[in-house]
């Protein structure tokens, strides 16, 4: 595997969920950019999180990493069999990570991490990117960060949660 190619596999396309969850579980966002090379949030998503308004605790997170990511500044024309069966949000994730080279997709919701691998992509979502935190000592415990994000009302099955916390090490 050259370079570029491990490059493009540690780029990643945010979605709104996981920002959210993210933020909830782990408190900011500071420590993302250690993981990933490019981290790229569309216009859509980043619109869909102002929505919650201007002091809401994913914008002051997004804000404080700024200059260390992508933010989309126009939408973009979304293919229509994307839109049919996704949210403008995860449409929009997957069609910038094809059009971008970028291999790894970051989405909660069922329906879009199915399509998602539908068209080639690896998906991640909340836990995945919490435990890939974990496993570079980022985070010291799972658990305490699932808890923050139960607290916040993110719903996460119980099999899910299981899973995590056995691959983290914590169960």
């Amino acid at each position: 595997m050259n370079s570029l190619t491990k490059l493009r596999m540690r780029d990643i396309v945010i979605n709104t969920g996981p920002i959210i969850g993210l933020v909830a579980g782990a408190g900011s966002l500071e420590w993302l950019p250690t993981l990933y090379g490019r981290i790229l949030i569309p216009c859509e998503v980043y619109q869909e999180i102002e929505a919650g308004g201007s002091g809401n605790p994913e914008i002051l997170a997004l804000h404080e990493i700024r200059s260390l990511i992508q933010i989309g500044h126009q939408k973009t024309e979304l293919p229509t069999d994307l839109l049919r069966e996704l949210d403008l949000g995860e449409a929009s994730v997957i069609h910038n990570a094809e059009i971008n080279g970028i291999a790894t997709v970051a989405i909660d919701e069922k329906a879009g991490r199915r399509l998602a691998r539908i068209h080639g992509l690896k998906v991640t979502g909340s836990l995945g990117i919490l435990l890939k935190a974990k496993q570079h000592g980022i985070i010291l415990n799972l658990g305490d960060c699932i808890a923050r994000m139960r607290e916040h009302g993110i719903w996460i099955s119980a099999d899910l949660i299981t899973d995590s916390l056995r691959h983290a090490d914590e169960a």
